[in-house]
């Protein structure tokens, strides 16, 4: 497929959409109001609304490589912070996905260039849960909780941050969630650690009003 033929599909979906549905562009142009922050894997088979089911401008999205939150990463820090200050978010969604490359490459050692900077942070928590891992008995079985013991951390590096607490300590509706996405089924399962407000951070990493 080339660029042409890429060009001339956006252009036979925007007129289908403006024949069925006339308001939607317009609709659209006029303000975005998501109520979700989508924090998911670059993975090209989890894509963020037809997950979630849910139309252009109902999630704000950003996407990286295996789902971190990384507190030196300006880019992911930037989307948070318009997401929550500006846009007024209610939802932080950090979904991560069974079979992840990114984790499966954190898992080996071998040498694989810059990336493996990167996936240090799951090497951590690799290394910090390598007793329940060794309980398994297969290499799948492995890569599949380290992608849910990735989000669950990552879920916690997210509460760290000072654009969460802020908007906690001023009273503003937040919630962050735990997900992963089961690409065999397209279901998403809910890892239950959202986190709603500072009383449920740990006091060390309590910003202090």
């Amino acid at each position: 497929m080339n660029i042409k033929e890429l060009i001339q599909r956006n252009h036979s979906w925007a007129d289908h959409v403006a024949a069925t549905n006339p308001d939607f562009f317009p609709k659209l142009a006029a303000q975005q109001k998501p109520e979700i922050l989508w924090i998911g894997c670059s993975d090209s088979r989890v894509p963020a609304n037809q997950v979630l089911d849910m139309d252009p401008g109902e999630v704000f999205v950003h996407r990286n490589v295996s789902n971190l939150i990384i507190h030196s990463d300006m880019n992911m820090l930037s989307t948070v912070q318009f997401a929550v200050e500006a846009l007024k978010v209610k939802h932080i969604m950090i979904v991560g996905h069974y079979g992840c490359g990114g984790v499966q490459t954190a898992l080996n050692n071998n040498d694989n260039g810059l990336i493996d900077n990167w996936l240090l942070d799951i090497k951590d928590t690799i290394h910090q849960h390598q007793d329940e891992l060794d309980l398994l008995a297969t290499e799948e079985e492995k890569v599949d909780r380290i992608c849910e013991l990735n989000v669950i951390k990552q879920v916690g590096n997210m509460c760290h941050t000072r654009t969460v607490q802020h908007a906690w300590n001023r009273g503003q509706q937040l919630a962050v969630h735990g997900l992963c996405y089961g690409l065999h089924d397209g279901k998403v399962k809910d890892l239950n650690v959202t986190v709603d407000g500072t009383d449920k951070v740990k006091k060390l990493y309590r910003i202090l009003v």
